[in-house]
């Protein structure tokens, strides 16, 4: 329990990966993908469970290997690529406490593609939570101003460029730019209680960010896979 609350801990995992093959069971520094996330959840003495949520037998074997990982097996329905991370969650939420019989009060959702997250932040988001009462907080890195969306440009179908922020020709210094901020995927926290009764992740009125510092990169290519062994193995030397 964290402050007493109950906590659940999902772990995204399904298996048909397109981009890269098999990819949250792809070896990362001798070790796979997923590893990372499911051994980062042995640090957290306080997390009362722990379940990855998949549709594939190679990952379940892959994650069932840390001690006190379980498995929550996703419907057919849940198992295709365009389908988003509510349902899963709440899914697994449902299915562990049909499980169990214990009712959980706190939700966090780890995906295995964000493995350079620590204990730190994802203690940030769970703290967060509680101390603010909110629905969810989703944790986020700073976007580098040469991003910001002041700055962006789209094309018309005519072919002519256009800011996508009107007004945006207008900014001349970075000190006019307000920070902005995208999420890293590195963690989740939600009430338990609105993801069950929602249709999403985002609450309109109650959702906040912890902002966490770092490198996080979030595999989605071979050279995102590559970037995050070469910052794991630089830690090592």
């Amino acid at each position: 329990m964290f402050n007493g609350s109950k906590v659940l801990a999902v772990i995204p995992a399904r298996g048909g990966s397109k981009g890269i093959p098999k990819k949250n069971i792809a070896q990362v520094a001798g070790k796979p993908l997923i590893s990372y996330t499911t051994e980062l959840t042995q640090n957290l003495p306080w997390l009362d469970s722990t379940v990855v949520s998949t549709d594939s037998q190679e990952i379940a074997e892959v994650a069932t290997q840390t001690p006190g990982v379980e498995i929550v097996w996703r419907p057919d329905e849940l198992s295709g690529d365009r389908i988003g991370d509510h349902p899963v969650l709440r899914h697994a939420i449902r299915a562990r406490e049909e499980q169990t019989g214990e009712r959980y009060d706190i939700v966090l959702m780890l995906q295995p593609t964000s493995p350079l997250r620590t204990i730190n932040d994802v203690e940030g988001c769970i703290t967060t939570l509680q101390d603010g009462h909110w629905d969810a907080v989703w944790s986020v890195s700073e976007t580098e101003l040469t991003y910001h969306p002041r700055k962006q440009l789209a094309l018309s179908p005519e072919g002519k460029l256009e800011f996508v922020i009107p007004g945006g020709h207008a900014i001349v210094a970075r000190q006019e730019l307000a920070s902005v901020f995208h999420r890293n995927g590195v963690c989740y926290a939600f009430a338990r209680d609105f993801l069950v009764n929602s249709e999403s992740t985002y609450s309109e009125a109650k959702t906040s960010a912890v902002v966490t510092p770092g490198a996080h990169i979030s595999i989605d290519t071979p050279e995102d896979l590559i970037a995050v062994e070469k910052i794991i193995l630089g830690g090592k030397g």
